[in-house]
């Protein structure tokens, strides 16, 4: 794989003019990332911007950007206490998808959802519990427990997804792309092994290490479902998913070449057959000792948490790939001046083109809205 030719932090000017908003940044790039096409004016500027095609600015949406720190999510909330009632119910998974639209206008629309919502159409009851999070009622441990899960057909257990999406795509009239997501097959199997969610991963791993056979029939019953997954989705109106593999990290290098990438991999060359044309995001946190590894996947971009920096996270990927991200979440409860120096300092490592800004993960609780908006309003005024 070719690295790419990375700008200099110094090889970049970034400079406020005074003709335009007082937040309007320009960015000149000293080098590209890599020879842009030219822009699809139907298109929205997110899919250009994975596409290559040479893009104004770089598209921002955030992830969780629906969510607890909106207070028209918690007037909301208190209508609706179940999480499961909000994110199952067409209504009102459209209507906190829009929220953030509404107010921000990001480039991306993301389905508000939860990895784990396809679970009980494979026969694994759950829920979430305020405070405590995801309960697995009864977690998977033996090969008996892996035969009665039952591959996942989303238009019989999650219709109010491909409904919502629908929905979505009017609403937002391509003046953003809609996104969908998935849970990777790893993470997916971590939750339902360890029955939640786990500081260890002692239980995943002991079965990894004692009965990988087992794990490996689990995995594939979850690569078959998340590839059907994502397909529906896209047939719904999704126009990018992005595949969540927050646990993938927990495992050494060469484990994750066992037990997560061959799925990864599986997933993609399924979803690229069917739908060749559909940008795939691969987002796992703490990746940064596994980056290599991720383009092998055969993601379209892969998404960068915080703790890799973001120049030297180009130049690790290399050029064919763009890259999401990656400002700390908790830049947002900073000043607005720190919040735009953060910005800046992420789009000029990133380079111009093959760059979606974003978190380098979900905005956290408690987060000041009116620090969202600032975030937004600098971003959608950079110019490159």
């Amino acid at each position: 794989m070719s690295l790419m030719s990375i700008p200099s932090f110094s090889s970049i000017s970034v400079s406020n003019l005074t003709h335009r908003r007082p937040n309007q940044i320009i960015c000149s790039a000293g080098a590209s990332v890599a020879e842009r096409k030219a822009v699809n004016a139907t298109e929205p500027l997110l899919l250009n911007a994975i596409r290559g095609e040479d893009v104004e600015r770089p598209p921002v949406w955030l992830m969780r950007q629906a969510g607890r720190y909106m207070k028209s999510y918690q007037t909301l909330c208190e209508k609706h206490p179940s999480f499961r009632e909000r994110s199952e119910n067409v209504d009102l998974v459209v209507e906190i998808s829009l929220q953030p639209w509404k107010v921000f206008q990001p480039d991306g629309v993301i389905l508000f959802s939860d990895i784990l919502t396809p679970l009980p159409g494979m026969n694994i009851p759950f829920d979430i519990v305020k405070g405590k999070g995801p309960i697995i009622f009864d977690p998977v441990s033996t090969a008996a427990d892996v035969d009665q899960v039952r591959e996942f057909t989303p238009q019989e257990w999650v219709p109010y997804v491909g409904e919502a999406l629908t929905i979505l795509r009017k609403e937002v009239n391509n003046e953003a792309a809609v996104l969908g997501f998935v849970g990777a097959p790893f993470t997916l199997a971590s939750y339902v092994v360890e029955g939640g969610s786990s500081k260890h991963f002692s239980k995943i791993k002991r079965l990894a290490f004692s009965q990988p056979k087992v794990l490996h029939a689990l995995l594939q019953k979850f690569t078959t479902s998340m590839a059907k997954y994502i397909q529906y989705q896209a047939d719904h109106g999704a126009q990018a998913v992005q595949i969540f593999d927050s646990w993938a990290t927990e495992l050494s290098p060469a484990d994750f070449e066992e037990f997560s990438l061959p799925y990864l991999k599986q997933i993609v060359d399924t979803v690229k057959q069917t739908h060749p044309n559909l940008p795939l995001i691969l987002y796992a946190s703490g990746s940064g000792g596994l980056l290599e590894r991720l383009p092998l996947t055969g993601v379209d971009v892969v998404s960068l948490d915080w703790t890799v920096d973001m120049a030297e996270g180009r130049k690790r990927l290399g050029s064919d790939i763009a890259v999401q991200g990656n400002v700390d979440p908790g830049v947002l409860f900073g000043s607005k001046e720190f919040i735009t120096k953060r910005i800046n300092d992420t789009v000029k490592k990133a380079g111009r083109g093959k760059h979606i800004l974003n978190l380098g993960h979900g905005i956290v609780v408690g987060t000041p809205e009116e620090n969202v908006a600032h975030f937004f309003e600098v971003a959608k005024g950079l110019r490159y």
